[in-house]
């Protein structure tokens, strides 16, 4: 079922969106604010969103700016302006498309479908062979890793975070995007999890400091391709990144690929 999130603080028309997305087999999130909205992109990884740009603490604009920054998630803007500068701004922003209102649903469904359909064109093929980010390469087809030519021994689900990181290489992804995608929908909010395995992965690859495997705490995971500068002497070590603890070698999540 795809999900779509909702940013309007008009109680009204989130009811009416609520009730005629879900009559059209949509899951559908609201949000009141910007900040909600924001948060709950993060939370829910929803395939979709729908954007005011009226809202009372952040601007539409605003948000779209914010959301881009570590997501290509579609972008629907509601906007009673019909202006065409407004319109600019948001696509600039990077919104997908643009309903002024008042509209209709099926206008509405029909410009869905339009950015779903952008959206999977526009998505990486998982089918790829190799992958490269920095020292680290896999091959796809034998799940096999090298970090700096040196052959590199993964479990299946060790193996499978790591590409799907790979695959999108820079971007933060979010904690319950990557436990859905790997370990199915009903482990959405096993965070846990994911601290587990980034742990075993920052050894394996060498990585304890956390350089190439970030984590961006409260939010997700990014796979990065460069080392951050170090800070001279005399300056703060600290990198702004969590560290796994060793104490979550003792935790034991559902392995699900395998040992």
């Amino acid at each position: 079922m795809t999900r779509v999130l909702v940013v309007d603080d008009d109680p009204a028309l989130l009811k009416a969106l609520r009730i005629g997305l879900e009559a059209r087999d949509f899951e559908v999130t609201v949000a009141r604010s910007g900040t909600e909205g924001l948060s709950r992109a993060a939370q829910a990884a929803p395939d979709l969103v729908v954007l005011d740009l009226g809202l009372p603490d952040l601007d539409g604009v605003e948000v779209c700016r914010r959301l881009r920054q570590w997501t290509d998630v579609p972008v629907i803007v509601l906007s009673a302006l019909d202006s065409e500068d407004r319109k600019v701004l948001a696509l600039d922003s990077g919104a997908d498309d643009y309903v002024t209102k008042p509209f209709g649903m099926q206008e509405l469904e029909a410009r869905l479908r339009v950015a779903l359909r952008h959206a999977a064109a526009r998505t990486p093929s998982e089918t790829q062979a190799a992958l490269a980010v920095g020292p680290i390469c896999l091959d796809v087809a034998s799940r096999t890793v090298e970090v700096a030519g040196t052959p590199v021994e993964l479990t299946a689900r060790e193996f499978d975070l790591l590409a799907f990181l790979a695959r999108n290489a820079g971007k933060v992804c979010t904690d319950g995007t990557i436990l859905r995608e790997l370990w199915g929908p009903g482990y959405g909010n096993e965070a846990h999890y994911l601290r587990v395995y980034a742990s075993r992965l920052r050894r394996k690859l060498g990585d304890q400091a956390g350089p190439l495997l970030r984590t961006n705490p409260g939010v997700g995971y990014q796979l990065v391709d460069e080392r951050p500068v170090q800070p001279r002497s005399g300056e703060s070590g600290g990198s702004g990144h969590e560290r796994e603890t060793s104490g979550a070698e003792g935790t034991n999540p559902p392995a699900g690929g395998g040992p």
